[in-house]
C-alpha cells in the first residue's frame, strides 16, 4: 500500500497537524494504513452512491484521530467530532452541514448504527470494511450501503485491511 498520495482535501500541513495530535502509534491498527483504507474504502463507495467525498476523505483522517488506546475507547468518536470542529482549516473547507455531517460520522462510526444520511452511512461502511486488520471479516448485515453489502466489495476490501 502506498504511503503517499495526492489529496486536494488531505493536505501535508493537515497531515502534520494530525501526526501531531495522534497519540498511538502511527503505523498501529487504528493508524495512518487505516486512514488511507477507510480513504480508498470511502471513495470508492461515494462514487457508487453519491456520497459527498469531501466529507467521507475527511472522516477517514478525523474518525481515529483522538483515540486514547486501541482496545475499548468509547468516547473517542465523540472526541474526533469535536476536535474537527475546532480545526480552522476543516471548518473552511467544509460548509456546515458538512460540517455537521462529519461530526455525525465522526461521533457514531463504533455504534453499530446503519440508518443515517448516505454520506454518513458511507463513513461508518468504509471504516467497518476495514476490520480485517484486527481479525473481523465484515458481514454485510452490519454494513449500511447496498454497495458496501455486495460480497465483491467485501471481497475486495478485506483483502487489503489484510495487508
Amino acid at each position: 500500500m502506498p504511503t503517499e498520495f495526492t489529496s486536494d482535501i488531505i493536505t501535508p500541513e493537515l497531515l502534520q497537524t494530525l501526526r501531531a495530535q495522534y497519540r498511538l502509534d502511527w503505523d498501529g491498527v487504528h493508524g495512518y494504513a487505516h486512514w488511507l483504507r477507510v480513504r480508498e474504502n470511502g471513495l470508492r463507495l461515494a462514487e457508487l452512491t453519491g456520497a459527498n467525498p469531501r466529507v467521507v476523505e475527511m472522516f477517514a483522517f478525523l474518525h481515529d484521530i483522538c483515540r486514547e488506546n486501541d482496545i475499548i475507547d468509547p468516547g473517542h468518536g465523540q472526541r474526533a467530532a469535536d476536535f474537527a470542529a475546532g480545526l480552522p482549516y476543516v471548518c473552511e473547507l467544509l460548509t456546515d452541514e458538512e460540517l455537521r455531517l462529519l461530526g455525525v460520522a465522526c461521533a457514531g462510526h463504533t455504534r453499530g448504527y446503519t440508518e443515517a444520511d448516505i454520506t454518513v452511512q458511507v463513513c461508518w461502511d468504509a471504516d467497518r470494511l476495514d476490520l480485517g486488520r484486527i481479525g473481523i471479516r465484515p458481514v454485510p448485515e452490519r454494513l449500511c450501503t447496498e454497495a458496501a453489502r455486495r460480497a465483491e466489495f467485501i471481497a475486495w476490501a478485506f483483502r487489503r485491511s489484510l495487508e
